[in-house]
């Protein structure tokens, strides 16, 4: 948990590696994937390294291989006639246009014969190109033209070429039986070479990779070994020095390779260790930025908080249902390699975020059954708490059109709903306009608790960082300018929520006006909320308004003063020496160097006010902004809300209202339409919709409140973090 909060402590170690068993402790480096290598020789061009040509050979290696993979697919071909002293450039210009996508065979003819061009008697080759693809026989043709070749055609069919081979069968009968024999034992062969061409092609990879790291170390001429510099977790170091013992052992290395951590003043890489639950959260961050060595990591954190504001604005029992089944069918065929190695960047996506699915899934039928809402129609699980009877006999019922609730009648209304909201607001008229009130506050609710625990994860970073000046100058007048304006809103919601009855609802004042009077300093217009309410109100606007000029002014002031004021009240009780040193120091020419260390502080000094004025207009506006935006929830809670009840009314209650003996027959096509529409827009579009504004309310609303995510990420040299070449073409 510690990892996944913060990340891996690191540290930049020294590798010794002797000469001659660089190349296995590297290897065994490679299998582990513990170190990121730094390069020591920047300077020096890629192609003046010591090992450049070793790569050059795998890079060749790599092509063959490639190019007898290939033989599996089907092939087309090229027959022609080009001059002898060309068809070593020609070849040469094959393999590095079409990539080792083409075998070219060719024999030379035994005659002379005549150019048609110029009509010289020349020695020729005649030549067959196989090539896999359209795009490389379009090249094989251009280059084919650019040497002046005498193209002829070639059968495609089995049948053509049979009827060509029995019309030569006369002629080469003496050299059937030869060619038929190769032909078999080249066939064994190549099948035996091919069980092993996929082992051939991964161990030309690692070499090409350990060649390629070799060439980031330098060498010491004194110590005759190789040394090379890694990013390295310190958890990791025991391990790092069985890795080297391994490697000196299996080389026969007498001399043994060792490992030793050295101080440094850069900043290291961020690790931070996931598993296949937590990868898929820790991706979503990681898109915002990696975060900086040692900063509080949201990732934790996003893992509940993501998929509850995903569930709040989707909320829907069944649609919840639906995906939650949908994710748990993957999660269940996770190791299933025909789901994992697709083509499909889409399903791909799909598939390495499961876990998340799965749990925004879960979510909204969590929030589904708080909305009581699955498909647009209430479940009545717990009964109603209004009183129906007493509804009729009153007239609501009978005598409108449409049923308005009010619990302010008598006998009407007997006690709140257990859980959620209740059933019978379904029907009632002005359903949409408490659903309006109801969502709409929350939003604000959830909004607030969810900016202030981002503000209070920031106390981590101050810590860790020893910056305990800014837990004063930065984090308290943050949180007491959040707390003071948009904190209150919220108690007075609650405030009416607990302390305003169904009796006393029309003498309940609208919070939006005391909210709005509290910065006007207007309390005697409208009726208090409760006693003491103006001048309480007052109290925190002051507080919220001292803490900007604090919040601007507090941390620069108080690294000046750091770095000057204090300098000066220690400097009295310097001795005369140290004055005589000085002025002996300034007569020799070092005022010049005071002077620009001078300039260096001011401009440092002014950076630091103008960075901290920047982030007080972005925090305070952003305050404002960003408790706006979380009126989203709402919205979009609504608008899901509001299209799944017109797709159930314009669709599903179509067929149910038919009669019987062609209902049933009907409702089975309308079914299909109606699980198709709700799938492709309720799911599928509306779903990413809110996906989308959770990943916007993570990363600008709650992020920007304590993570900076300017780091880099550790990037471990491991072979099985090599891409595959077959994979990227498709051939596995």
């Amino acid at each position: 948990m510690c990892s996944l909060l913060r990340g891996e402590e690191m540290c930049l170690a020294q590798l010794f590696l002797q000469s001659g068993s660089a190349y296995d402790c590297i290897n065994e480096l490679g299998e582990l994937g513990l170190v990121e290598f730094r390069d020591l020789n920047p300077t020096v061009n890629s192609f003046q390294r010591k090992h450049v040509n070793e790569i050059k050979k795998c890079e060749e290696m790599e092509r063959i291989l490639a190019t007898r993979l290939n033989e599996r697919t089907d092939r087309f071909f090229t027959s022609g006639l080009i001059q002898r002293v060309k068809i070593e450039a020609f070849e040469r210009m094959l393999w590095r246009v079409c990539k080792g996508y083409t075998i070219l065979s060719y024999a030379e003819v035994e005659e002379y014969l005549d150019d048609p061009d110029t009509g010289e008697a020349t020695k020729s080759v005649v030549f067959l190109i196989s090539y896999w693809g359209d795009q490389i026989g379009q090249k094989v043709k251009k280059i084919c033209d650019c040497y002046h070749c005498h193209l002829y055609p070639y059968p495609s069919s089995n049948e053509e070429r049979s009827d060509v081979v029995e019309g030569l069968r006369t002629r080469i009968q003496d050299l059937h039986t030869v060619l038929h024999r190769t032909e078999d034992y080249l066939k064994q062969v190549l099948i035996k070479a091919s069980e092993s061409v996929y082992t051939w092609a991964i161990q030309v990879k690692k070499v090409k990779a350990i060649y390629y790291i070799l060439n980031l170390c330098s060498f010491d001429v004194t110590n005759k070994c190789l040394i090379a510099e890694v990013w390295c977790p310190v958890s990791d170091i025991p391990a790092l020095r069985r890795a080297l013992e391994d490697g000196s052992r299996k080389s026969g290395a007498t001399v043994p390779s060792f490992v030793n951590r050295i101080p440094t003043a850069d900043t290291p890489p961020t690790l931070i260790r996931t598993n296949k639950f937590t990868s898929g959260f820790q991706n979503i961050v990681d898109a915002y930025g990696v975060g900086t060595y040692g900063e509080v990591n949201p990732a934790p954190f996003t893992i509940i908080t993501f998929p509850f504001l995903f569930a709040v604005m989707f909320g829907d029992l069944g649609h919840g249902v639906i995906m939650a089944l949908f994710a748990f069918w993957m999660v269940l065929y996770e190791n299933d390699r025909k789901l994992k190695k697709t083509r499909n960047e889409i399903w791909n996506t799909f598939f390495e975020g499961r876990y998340i699915i799965l749990m925004m899934g879960l979510f909204s039928i969590y929030t589904g059954l708080i909305y009581n809402d699955c498909f647009s129609k209430s479940l009545n699980i717990f009964g109603s708490g209004w009183n129906v009877s007493a509804m009729i006999c009153s007239g609501d019922v009978l005598g409108n059109s449409f049923l308005t609730l009010d619990p302010n009648v008598t006998g009407v209304f007997t006690g709140p709903y257990p859980v959620g909201i209740d059933p019978i607001w379904n029907l009632a008229s002005n359903r949409l306009t408490f659903l309006n009130s109801y969502k709409m506050k929350m939003s604000v609710i959830l909004g607030v608790i969810h900016m202030s625990f981002g503000v209070i994860l920031s106390t981590y970073n101050h810590i860790h960082f020893r910056k305990k000046h800014n837990l004063y100058l930065v984090f308290l007048p943050e949180l007491l300018f959040l707390l003071c304006l948009f904190g209150y809103l919220v108690f007075m919601i609650f405030y009416k929520w607990l302390f305003f009855s169904a009796k006393t609802s029309t003498q309940a004042p609208s919070i939006l006006i005391h909210f709005i009077n509290m910065f006007l300093m207007q309390g005697e217009s409208v009726q208090p909320l409760y006693p003491g309410q103006t001048g309480l109100q007052v109290f925190l606007v002051i507080i919220a308004l001292l803490s900007v000029p604090v919040l601007l002014l507090g941390k620069p002031l108080y690294l000046y003063w750091l770095q000057n004021g204090s300098h000066r009240l220690g400097m009295y009780r310097v001795s005369e020496e140290v004055y005589l040193m000085r002025a002996h120091d300034m007569e020799e020419g070092s005022s010049h160097s005071d002077l620009s260390s001078s300039g260096e502080q001011h401009t440092e000094e002014v950076n630091e006010f103008l960075t901290q004025a920047i982030h007080t207009i972005e925090y305070c506006l952003g305050c404002i902004s960003n408790t706006a935006s979380y009126l989203r929830l709402w919205a979009l809670s609504l608008a899901h809300a509001q299209l799944s009840e017109v797709l159930w009314a314009m669709v599903m209650r179509v067929g149910l209202r038919m009669d019987t003996s062609l209902g049933v027959l009907f409702l089975v096509p309308v079914f299909g339409l109606f699980a198709i529409l709700t799938v492709a827009i309720l799911l599928v579009m509306e779903g990413l919709s809110a996906f989308l504004h959770a990943l916007r309310l993570h990363w600008v609303e709650f992020q920007n409140k304590f993570y900076s995510g300017t780091g880099i990420k550790f990037c471990p040299f491991a072979f099985s973090l090599l891409p595959s070449s077959f994979e990227q073409e498709g051939l596995l």
